[in-house]
Formats: C-alpha cells, structure tokens, sequence
C-alpha cells in the first residue's frame, strides 16, 4: 500500500475543542491502493480524535479520519474500518452507539481493529480495561470477533477544554478518592501508532 500525506484541517490536535466537529480530520491524498480505509472515533473533548489520528499514521496515513458526528457520505465505500471511542460513565459514547446500530448492514465485516481512550483514574490502562470496554461493550456495538487488533489508551484531562460542570463532577470523583485533581496527559503517540501498524500487518 502506498503512503498517503495529509494536511491537518483543525488547529493543534492536542489543544482543539471540537466544539463544531469537521467532516475529517485529515485529507489524504489519493492512494494506489484498491482498498479504502477509515478511522472512525467518538469524542468529548478531542483525546480520541487525537489517537485516531496517531492510529491512522501508524498505518502510514492511508487511512481517512471521521468523527462519527460528521461522518463520511457513504461508509459502505469503504473496505476496512478502525472504530474508536472515549469512555464516559464506565461506557463508550452514545454517538458512537448510535452511528453503529444505523449503519449495521454496511460496516459488518470490514472492522479490522478496536480501541477506547479513557483516564482510569489517572492510571494507564491495561488488560483489565481491554476486557471490560473493548471485549465487553465495543466488540458488540461493532459486531465484530474480539480477535482483531485492539487497544485501551491513556487518557488526558484539559481543565480548559472541559464543560465546567462535567469537570466539576469528574474532579469531585477524584478529590473523594485521594487522586489528584491536576490536568493530566496519558495518550501516547507511540502506542497509537503501534495499534495502526499491528492492525495494518494483520490485514496484509
């Protein structure tokens, strides 16, 4: 598959509210390849639009990037599809529920890989959140074998970008539990992209 460059369309990917969500992140530039991919991602305040993009370069940016709030004209155009989602209230994002119950029929069998952002408490996600967001609530959502490439990642807390009072509820959360309640970042780049090469090698 041949690379594909792409220009960024938002402002800085790690300081942007999407307040007012783009049609894509990214537009790639015409690909040799037969196949069309495209990343598909739920967020509230831009960590996941964030790892969607890092996936997809992971892939060597062959891959168009979607928020499910403003997603492609036509999903059925495409061979192969990564979803991702924040994680909210112990669960993935209603968007993103919704965007999959509409458009069942069209994505079923082209899901090659899976991942949730979440902040865990400040803590790095590890199996134990694989198992419970992705194999106990993505895979369904997405109809789709728990088999494919699949990743829980860090998340990130920005005081600035945050509604005051879902921030309020989510620091008073914290402050009950002893954790501390200062912006974080936990989304690494690096891992990201590992998920995007892993789910790229599988389908070659």
């Amino acid at each position: 598959m041949e690379r594909r460059t792409f220009l960024n369309i938002g402002a800085g990917l790690g300081s942007l509210a999407i307040a007012a969500p783009l049609r894509a992140q990214f537009i790639p530039q015409p690909s040799q390849s037969k196949e069309k991919w495209a990343v598909l991602f739920a967020t509230m305040y831009g960590t996941t639009r964030d790892a969607a993009a890092w996936v997809s370069e992971g892939m060597g940016a062959i891959a168009d990037v979607y928020d499910v709030r403003k997603p492609p004209a036509d999903i059925a155009a495409y061979d192969n599809l990564v979803i991702g989602s924040a994680i909210m209230g112990f669960t993935i994002l209603p968007e993103l529920n919704k965007y999959l119950e509409a458009n069942a029929a069209k994505i079923k069998g082209k899901v090659r890989g899976l991942f949730v952002v979440c902040g865990n408490l400040r803590n790095m996600p590890g199996d134990e959140q694989v198992k419970t967001y992705i194999d106990g609530i993505l895979v369904k959502s997405a109809g789709v074998a728990s088999s494919v490439p699949r990743a829980a990642f860090g998340g990130r807390i920005t005081k600035a970008v945050w509604d005051p009072k879902v921030y309020k509820d989510n620091m008073d959360t914290y402050a009950k539990m002893g954790v501390s309640t200062d912006d974080f970042d936990n989304l690494r780049r690096a891992d990201c992209m590992k998920l995007g090469a892993e789910i790229l090698a599988k389908k070659a």
